[in-house]
């Protein structure tokens, strides 16, 4: 198949799940067309297989906002006469589900029928989507698309809840590649993050307030107050400077380290005894599923898409949000034996099997099919 891929170019979790899954889709024999503003920040090799298409916004005087639907919209129109492409995939329901039928509509002017399948990956639903202003917006999308996706149970019913929706909605949940996650860093190189005794505890993410990173803090302070210990953060975001003077105020800065954005995630999680997630919300929780595929267990919140994927009292714990002191006797409760500490590793990296790409993408690639079959019949 000849495959068109919509997506974020940037860190988030829906553009590098967006940007994975049309590689390993290309290494199944299919080509590949990323459609966006910016290479996608996890593309690094193009080949014959996998393309990519900037979408410029050219800027007129006109416009106080420059208009990237519409300059999207008709590169998809071009993209698709271009290269032949069969179907359609975009990852967020505004605005890439919505530039992606006025595309189609176009095309169909030409006499050419290209599907459209939508991704939903949270805050396209949660936050956007439910806005008064956008509400209409994005209940047509997803009404107009030939096929519909989203990437939690949680996610599903948010969306079934919040909008008049007439399509069905497939879940098909997040994944990553087990390949990419193993233990072959060496024990001199842990030394660089920590002394011996000290427990490495993580949290990745881009630092905003819905992912309550302030908690992040007093759990991990009440974690020093009863052992050695030192706070891996990994992200940049608007909270990082009062998570910083935080950090001061309590006397903790010489044992928290912000390494800002990494591509070195996997040598981080790999070093890890424990990794916090206690967000606001999270439509899935991709970071906690790379934690536990490091072998790392999972302190988290027990909102939206999390309890999918972190089993409770197997590959880690689940708290009401904002629940610190539940965070942390479950944290201690993990950390101060290490024989349960290693049991919690070995869950949380079985755990993390369902979600290998593997399993996943071929679900995409029957959608693909069963989307491309319906629309000859029409």
């Amino acid at each position: 198949m000849k495959i068109g891929i919509v997506c974020y170019p940037t860190f988030g979790g829906s553009g590098v799940v967006a940007t994975e899954l049309g590689l390993e889709l290309s290494k199944r024999g299919h080509e590949i067309h990323f459609i966006t503003y910016n290479q996608p920040v996890r593309l690094e090799l193009l080949s014959n297989h996998v393309h990519y298409h900037e979408v410029n916004v050219p800027e007129y005087p006109l416009f106080h906002y420059q208009p990237y639907e519409l300059a999207l919209s008709s590169k998809l129109v071009d993209m698709v006469k271009l290269h032949g492409i069969e179907i359609l995939h975009v990852h967020y329901a505004i605005p890439h589900a919505y530039a992606a039928y006025m595309a189609k509509k176009m095309l169909i002017e030409e006499n050419i029928y290209v599907p459209i399948v939508t991704t939903l990956h949270g805050t396209d639903i949660t936050l956007v989507g439910s806005h008064p202003f956008y509400k209409p917006a994005v209940t047509f999308s997803i009404n107009k698309s030939d096929a519909v996706t989203a990437v939690s149970q949680s996610l599903k019913e948010d969306t079934l809840r919040l909008f008049d929706i007439k399509n069905e909605i497939s879940v098909v949940p997040n994944f990553i590649d087990l390949s990419k996650y193993n233990d072959g860093f060496t024990d001199c190189q842990r030394a660089m993050m920590a002394n011996d005794d000290e427990k490495i505890i993580t949290h990745i993410s881009n630092l905003r307030e819905v992912k309550r990173v302030q908690d992040v803090i007093t759990v991990f302070y009440n974690i020093q107050k009863e052992m050695p210990a030192k706070l891996m953060l990994v992200g940049e975001g608007p909270e990082r400077e009062r998570m910083e003077w935080r950090c001061q105020q309590l006397g903790i800065t010489d044992k928290v380290v912000f390494f800002g954005k990494s591509n070195e995630i996997d040598k981080i999680l790999c070093f890890s005894d424990l990794f916090l997630l206690p967000s606001q919300t999270e439509s899935f929780g991709l970071a906690a599923l790379e934690a536990m595929a490091s072998g790392v267990p999972v302190i988290s919140s027990n909102t939206g898409g999390i309890p999918e994927v972190n089993v409770h009292g197997v590959s880690g714990f689940l708290s009401d949000v904002g629940d610190v002191d539940d965070m942390t006797k479950n944290a201690l409760h993990i950390l101060n034996n290490e024989n349960r500490l290693e049991t919690f590793k070995n869950n949380a990296r079985k755990e993390s099997l369902k979600y290998d790409l593997h399993n996943i993408v071929p679900q995409y690639e029957a959608i693909y099919e069963d989307t491309l079959a319906k629309c000859l019949v029409l």
